[in-house]
Order: structure tokens, then sequence, then C-alpha cells
């Protein structure tokens, strides 16, 4: 992999220097970046692949769902519509994307709405809403949002900050500047004092960015066809005797598959690329694997995210009698520094 890094390196050179004068076109007003009298909230990532912005984004619209009318607006990665689309709950991934979906079936007093150009995104909803969040826009540069959160994800801090080909980042390491607060994502549920400054240490902030750490918790497994499977189940009650059948799409499955495995599972897992449009091939596997076994005691278990994807209807033909459950998240800010994130963000808006 490193020799492949140094071949790759004068590709990304090249890459960096293309970056670096679209940003200062921004940054100096010959390319148009619009901003808005209505807060808006953007979170996003240097690196490509995810770094837990949907849990992040999920924080915010919890945070300020009750005090102000919120819209959340993205791409719709992965849909096959053009444009401007307002996410109802009936809505398929291929009409709306998968986060956008899961965004719209969680909360109901919110909008959610996709829109490959953000611009004309905000222009539908601004004049509706008290909040608009961003989700994963942090690269789009045709807005300029107000409050910038860059994420990044503390598995894979020990990287090259390097970008494509070489490395995985979308930019290069010096965008961070344009953040107003960085959050280190998916870190254990205790992290030192030590381990913190180090941290901070690597990614280096400006004097005027806050960081803050954060972490998933888990919640309880539901039924992904909750219409065949009713109730959920602790995830606690995951053993040793316990057959795991893991199916993900998504960038970086490796903290679940931990997780998982810390209560001493068997776990298989069928790892696919993010946002990966699941196939009746695919499933067949999973279910044919899954007969196959032995163990009185098995289930499957997928992301929200991916549960979204899952819920085709020639999937559902094939999973529907069988215990297909999804794991939910939420992003938690370590104490006790959560009031203060939540105090920054509410202060902003307001």
């Amino acid at each position: 992999m490193q020799y492949l890094r140094l071949l790759l390196f004068p590709f990304s050179i090249l890459y960096e220097i293309i970056i670096l004068l679209r940003n200062r076109a921004y940054n100096t007003g010959i390319f148009p970046s619009k901003k808005y009298k209505i807060p808006v909230i953007c979170i996003g990532n240097l690196a490509v692949g995810g770094a837990g912005k949907s849990p992040m984004a999920e924080y915010i619209i919890r945070l300020l769902q009750h005090q102000k009318k919120v819209a959340v607006l993205s791409r719709g990665y992965g849909r096959k519509t053009k444009g401007f689309r307002l996410v109802q709950k009936d809505d398929t991934p291929q009409e709306a994307g998968d986060e956008p979906l899961q965004f719209r079936q969680k909360f109901s007093n919110i909008t959610v709405a996709v829109s490959e150009k953000r611009v004309v995104g905000i222009d539908v909803l601004e004049h509706s809403h008290d909040v608009i969040i961003l989700d994963d826009a942090y690269q789009h540069r045709a807005v300029k949002a107000g409050f910038n959160i860059l994420l990044f994800d503390y598995t894979r801090l020990n990287e090259p900050f390097l970008v494509f080909p070489a490395g995985n980042f979308r930019e290069p390491f010096s965008g961070r500047k344009r953040a107003n607060v960085i959050v280190i994502t998916k870190t254990p549920e205790h992290v030192s004092a030590e381990e913190q400054a180090r941290i901070v240490k690597r990614i280096k902030p400006y004097p005027y960015q806050a960081v803050f750490f954060s972490y998933l918790d888990y919640g309880n497994l539901a039924g992904v066809y909750a219409e065949w499977i009713p109730g959920e189940i602790a995830l606690s009650a995951l053993d040793s005797q316990t057959e795991v059948f893991l199916i993900t799409g998504i960038a970086n499955p490796a903290p679940l598959a931990q997780k998982l495995k810390s209560f001493g599972v068997e776990l298989h897992h069928y790892d696919y690329p993010d946002h990966y449009p699941f196939t009746k091939k695919n499933i067949a596997k999973l279910v044919s694997d899954f007969a196959a076994s032995n163990k009185n005691n098995k289930i499957i278990i997928t992301t929200e995210k991916d549960a979204q994807r899952l819920r085709k209807p020639e999937l559902e033909e094939l999973l529907k009698t069988l215990p297909v459950y999804y794991l939910p998240v939420t992003a938690k800010i370590h104490e006790p520094d959560a009031g203060r994130f939540n105090h920054l963000i509410e202060d902003y808006v307001s």
C-alpha cells in the first residue's frame, strides 16, 4: 500500500493544486458563494466516506426541532431523480437517497429535501424555515454556510492526510480552516485527557476553533420489516452463543463490527461499498448462508441507513420471514463538553 501511495503521490499533488485554486477562487469571489440571512449549518468532512455525518445531523435535529422550524437539505446520494425534491415518508431510496429518507422517517416535525444544487434548495426553503442543516456539504462552496461543523473519524486519524488518489481526502488538510467547530467522531466511550491532547495536536485546530469529542451510542435492535417482526431486542442479549450475519453498505463499518464482536458473537460480515444498491443475488447468498447455519440462536443485522435499501419489495420477499434487524446509533458529545457544544449551536441559530 505504501508503494502504491508513492506511485500515486504526483497525481495527488496535481489534484491538490486544482482544489487549492478552486478554493482560492471562492475565497476571492471569482466563483460566487451565496450567503443567506437564515442560519445555515453545514456538516461535513475532509475525507471521503463516513465520518458520522448522519448521526451528527440527527444530533443537531434533536437539539433544535422543538425550538425552530428545521429543514435538512442533502444532495440525496444514489437517488435516480434530479433537481429539488421534498422527501416523503413513502419515498424509496431511488427517489430520495437512503440518508434523507432515514431523516424523513425518524423526524415527523421537520422538512427534508434533496437538491444536487444546494443554492436551489435553500432558495426554496429559506422563507418557510428558521434554520437549514446541510448534510455533507463542506466542499459545496457555492453556499457560504454561517456555521461549519467539520468531522474527523477517530478510527482513521492515523492515516496520512493526503488528497486523492494517494490518500482519501477530498481537499487539502488546510481546508479545515473554514470550520467553526471540529468534532472527533466514533471515539471510545471513555477517552483520556492525554489521548484527547494527542488528537488535538494531530488535528492542529486554529485558535478560533473549538474541538469536541463524540462517540456512538447504540440502541436496541429493531425489526427492518416491523410488520413481520415487531418489537425490539436489547443489544446486550447478544452473546457467545449468537451467530450474527452482518450486512453493510457504509463507508466504514469497522466500529460496528467491533461493537458486535465485543459481545463474543460469531460474526459473518457481508461488506459492500457505501450506498451500495443491494441486489437479489446478494441477498439470496445471505439467505442461503443463514439457512445453512445449524445454530439455534442466529440473527441478521444491518445499519439503519442500509435498512432503507433492504426494503425494496424484491428484497423484502426474500427476507421477511427471517430475523432481520437494524441497529440504530446516536451521536453523543463527551461530557463535560456537551452543554458547551449545544450552546454554540443554539447561540448561532438564535
